[in-house]
């Protein structure tokens, strides 16, 4: 992982958590497990679309972090600690 990927997990946390979703996206991470890797090619497919409205960056960094299960299950974590500070 990049720092500047730290970086943006920040950013998806705290609006994650304003909407009160954080525990419900780290459950749903975890959830998938290997099958994170599916929801990267979502996301990869939808960038041209999404991309409208979130950074590319941030699109492409959400996809590495779903390509890779370790990152997902890391990302998962780094919300409940969020969740718990």
């Amino acid at each position: 992982m990049q720092v500047n990927d730290h970086q943006i997990w920040r950013v998806w946390a705290g609006i994650l958590y304003r909407w009160g979703l954080e525990g419900w996206a780290a459950s749903v991470i975890e959830a998938l497990g290997p099958l994170s890797i599916l929801g990267a090619q979502i996301v990869y497919l939808g960038e041209p679309f999404l991309g409208s409205i979130v950074p590319t960056h941030h699109l492409k960094a959400l996809g590495e972090m779903l390509d890779e299960p370790e990152q997902a299950r890391e990302f998962a974590s780094f919300l409940r600690e969020t969740a718990k500070s």
